[in-house]
């Protein structure tokens, strides 16, 4: 694990892409890889067009259609070493010396578990090439992302604001539980105001989580202001991070069943669609 990797596509997203895993590879003294994934489903290696055309068809026509597809995937690979190469510029006038640049042709998920050994920090848009930014979508690869992947994933907006605090959503969860501790042995946020915020009833054992949590920061040199809020989570969260103007939040990933989640969504998922600042998802 060692290497932040950033996602370039072709969207909004990616100049807040480049941004904030420059400032994150800057943090975390580590190397920076620029990765562009080109989708076989849109882009297949050989295109096989014999059944898409009625029987009798001229065979001439069939590799018209085949030299056409090939030449539209000839282009999107173009296209797609002109936005690493765009990125690139981008990361090393943000002062990162080197970042290395990587190209696949396959499905994205598939790419990143291959390379998931090799990831620090996974950096990501939040909607791809299909969805507008202001749209409250997710882009159509990042929830399979993060439900495959084991790694801590940034989800960033389009534009760039260098984190002066952060939001730690504490459940009392044993991801958040062990976030806790990586945030406090991570240079990521060292030196960054932390406020860790519990949604729920205030009950003795809550209140003792929250206190286990903010002595294991404060004792990593963290300025901690704690709270615990009631309400329903995604739309507390929502408040007291506009309330308290915080450029960064942090939180787990998908802690409720899937059948729960398929009725009710879950506050993962609200958290992105609503997210207007870089979000932090631990798994």
């Amino acid at each position: 694990m060692t290497t932040v990797l950033a996602c370039i596509d072709g969207s909004r997203s990616a100049p807040g892409v480049c941004d904030y895993a420059a400032w994150a590879a800057q943090r975390l003294n580590a190397p920076l890889t620029l990765l562009h994934v080109l989708d076989k489903g849109q882009y297949p290696i050989q295109p096989n067009l014999s059944g898409s055309i009625g029987l009798g068809a001229r065979e001439q026509l069939l590799e018209e259609l085949a030299a056409l597809d090939e030449q539209r995937a000839r282009l999107a690979l173009e296209q797609g070493r002109q936005l690493l190469d765009a990125a690139k510029q981008r990361v090393t006038a943000a002062g990162l010396e080197t970042a290395a640049t990587r190209q696949r042709h396959g499905d994205l998920v598939e790419t990143l578990s291959e390379l998931e050994s090799d990831i620090r920090l996974l950096v990501m848009g939040k909607v791809g090439e299909d969805h507008s930014e202001s749209a409250p979508l997710i882009g159509s690869h990042l929830e399979r992302v993060i439900r495959t992947l084991q790694r801590p994933i940034l989800i960033t907006p389009a534009e760039f604001r260098a984190p002066q605090n952060l939001m730690v959503a504490f459940d009392g969860s044993a991801t958040m539980r062990k976030g806790v501790d990586m945030i406090a042995a991570s240079p990521l946020f060292r030196g960054l105001p932390c406020h860790l915020v519990a949604v729920g009833a205030e009950t003795p054992e809550l209140r003792e989580q929250l206190d286990g949590a903010r002595w294991t920061l404060e004792g990593a040199g963290f300025k901690v202001h704690s709270a615990i809020r009631s309400g329903e989570v995604e739309s507390t969260l929502r408040a007291y991070r506009e309330e308290q103007r915080i450029d960064l939040a942090v939180m787990g990933a998908y802690g409720h069943s899937r059948i729960r989640q398929w009725l009710i969504g879950s506050t993962t998922t609200n958290m992105i669609r609503h997210a207007t600042v870089p979000l932090l998802v631990l798994r």
